[in-house]
Parts: structure tokens; C-alpha cells; sequence
């Protein structure tokens, strides 16, 4: 009997609007508390939200403020560097 092929989980980039795996996008999350953070592991609780693994797709979203817009909040700088940080292979304190 042929082997089943494993279905790959698509997630849909908030800024691009393109459908990948979700290996190859980075999850942001938005707590009840209305706290928005990266979430590398993709397993945090909250309303989360992908963004492509691509430098200039994260300067663009900061540009247009994409991620703002999706979570309705204020401007959230840290975001942006920590998607900056895990796309260059840092960790997150």
C-alpha cells in the first residue's frame, strides 16, 4: 500500500496575502491583554497572524503598518525588530 503524504498546514501571509507552509512564515500573536509579540514556536495562546520569512516583506509591513491594522493597535516598533531578529537566525530574549 502507498505511503499517505502528510498533509503541510498552509497559513496565509497578512502581507502579502500568499499561502505557504507554515514553516516558511512567522507567527505574531495578539493576547487578550492586547499584548502583540513574535512567536517563533507557534504554539503561544492568542489570536496569531503570519508574516513571510523575507526582510523586505517585514520592512514593508512596517512601512504600511499591516500588522497595526490587523491587531487594531498603536504602533509596536519591537515587532518589527524581533521579525527582523528571527529572520537573520537570532534568538529572542
Amino acid at each position: 500500500m502507498p505511503k499517505k503524504n502528510k498533509k503541510i498546514p498552509l497559513r496565509k501571509c497578512i502581507i502579502t496575502q500568499e499561502m505557504k507552509p507554515k514553516q516558511e512564515l512567522i507567527r505574531v500573536v495578539k493576547t487578550k491583554d492586547g499584548d502583540v509579540f513574535v512567536d517563533p514556536s507557534g504554539k503561544k495562546n492568542g489570536r496569531g497572524a503570519y508574516v513571510s520569512h523575507d526582510l523586505s516583506i517585514v520592512d514593508q509591513a512596517e512601512s504600511s503598518q499591516s500588522i497595526e491594522r490587523h491587531f487594531q493597535v498603536k504602533a509596536i516598533k519591537e515587532v518589527y525588530q524581533d521579525l527582523r531578529k528571527v529572520i537573520q537566525g537570532e534568538d529572542l530574549e
